[in-house]
């Protein structure tokens, strides 16, 4: 594991010792079960999806929106420019992330039928929890950050509350494991509802920096019969279409929404390049 993700996980760690400390895991796991379920994740059959990422700050790029920011009227774009879910970091230290954003935008979106995903450094259960209570339709699950047993608490406790995963992977090795955890998995017909999407993140943990090239080398490695994420580096239509011709039906897109002056417009680009006219 990276650096940057050892610090991650051990940040993440401590943040679920404290949550402990003022709500215990019974509680919390009733709480979660009577919170409204999420929207479901419903994946278009004419082509491309697009999850879009509220991040107010990044290691990478810096700042991207403040709290003077109308980000609840950013993701209202995001959903009327045909995003498919929603993603928001609620890590605090270094993404100025927190669940109460996770609570407010599942608040705006759920009457709007897209559903919001947990992205963070997930190391307990509890965490799953937290998101379903918060009223997350998905968390994401980063593969390379956590021991094989931990990773299948973390997707049975989100199969047992209708959370869609999206299980992140960096390497061949992150997509093997991908593939042993998936094998006796079914996915939803069609798509619609999957539970789990595999995702490749091109970005260099090291250096930060983004490897284009890491989707291609890793398409043919990626499982079958399940939806694949192109995540970071994706900025533009072409972008997009590059994604779809390599074989990834999504992309989950931050910084290039989050620049832009009008994020509906771009998803809507984005879209219209990736999916095929229904007649």
């Amino acid at each position: 594991m990276s650096g940057f993700l050892d610090d991650m996980a051990s940040l993440s760690a401590a943040r679920v010792a404290q949550a402990l400390r003022h709500e215990s895991l019974g509680a919390l796991e009733r709480r979660a079960r009577h919170a409204p379920a999420g929207a479901p994740l419903r994946l278009s059959a004419s082509g491309f999806d697009v999850i879009a990422e509220l991040k107010l700050r990044s290691p990478a790029a810096g700042v991207l929106g403040g709290e003077s920011e109308d980000w609840l009227g950013r993701i209202s774009a995001y959903a009327r420019g045909g995003a498919a879910a929603v993603s928001v970091l609620t890590e605090p230290s270094r993404f100025d992330g927190s669940l109460e954003h996770l609570r407010r935008a599942a608040g705006v979106l759920a009457p709007l039928g897209v559903p919001v995903m947990r992205k963070d450094f997930l190391v307990d259960p509890y965490q799953v929890l937290e998101a379903r209570a918060a009223g997350a339709g998905g968390v994401l699950v980063i593969l390379r950050m956590l021991e094989r047993a931990r990773i299948e608490e973390l997707l049975a406790v989100a199969a047992e509350h209708g959370l869609f995963v999206l299980l992140e992977a960096f390497d061949e090795v992150d997509l093997e494991l991908a593939r042993d955890l998936t094998a006796r998995r079914t996915a939803a017909a069609a798509g619609i509802g999957a539970p789990i999407l595999i995702g490749v993140n091109s970005r260099d943990l090291q250096t930060l920096k983004v490897r284009q090239d890491r989707f291609a080398t890793l398409a043919p490695r990626l499982p079958g019969g399940w939806p694949a994420v192109a995540e970071s580096g994706v900025a533009t239509a072409a972008d997009a279409r590059h994604m779809q011709q390599l074989g990834y039906g999504l992309a989950l897109i931050g910084t290039a929404l989050m620049s832009s002056e009008d994020p509906s417009q771009l998803l809507r680009e984005i879209l219209a390049a990736t999916r095929t006219v229904q007649a």
